[in-house]
């Protein structure tokens, strides 16, 4: 289907493309979130995490965030099991630390990241302008993504920096 708008634009039917595109043109904050992934019997946990932009405040009274991270991804295993994770607000300086958790097969906490084991044994990415820890209490199925709902328990909001933007499929600033 597609038809004329009422200011020119071209209307498209709804669809994987469509959305794509529509999200293309809102600008996001962007968090880094982890998790320590079990190793098993007598194993120590590895950190595991990645790039979300669909971070959101849900609720201050529990305070209450969600993300989304697909099922496809090579944290969801990790994220799927964990009590606890770690959502880290990222400053306009850390675009590389954005791009590398979005790399699929990168070493993300490798040298030069500075982090370290935080509450609840979760990995927390030191230098960023706010960071939390959240409890998981919901992970809910939402097509081939799951939206997970955390209620902070701990962090930091004291770091400096403004924040990180993504938008039109690049990493970018806030202008004055």
């Amino acid at each position: 289907m597609t038809v004329s708008g009422a200011v020119g634009a071209v209307v498209r039917e709804g669809g994987p493309e469509l959305l794509r595109a529509a999200f293309r043109r809102h600008p996001a904050g962007v968090a880094v979130i982890t998790a320590a992934e079990d190793a098993g019997r007598g194993g120590s946990s590895r950190p595991v995490g990645f790039t979300a932009t669909s971070l959101a405040s849900v609720a201050a009274e529990p305070p209450l965030l969600s993300f989304g991270i697909g099922t496809g991804s090579s944290s969801w295993p990790a994220v799927a099991g964990a009590a606890h994770v770690g959502v880290h607000l990222l400053g306009e300086h850390q675009q590389e630390i954005a791009a590398t958790f979005a790399r699929s097969g990168a070493d993300r906490f490798a040298p030069p990241l500075r982090w370290f084991s935080g509450p609840f044994g979760v990995p927390v990415l030191q230098e960023v302008p706010a960071w939390l820890v959240c409890r998981v209490t919901a992970r809910v199925p939402a097509g081939d993504h799951r939206v997970v709902i955390a209620e902070v328990v701990a962090g930091s909001a004291g770091g400096s920096g403004r924040p990180l933007l993504y938008h039109q499929g690049r990493f970018t600033a806030l202008r004055d």
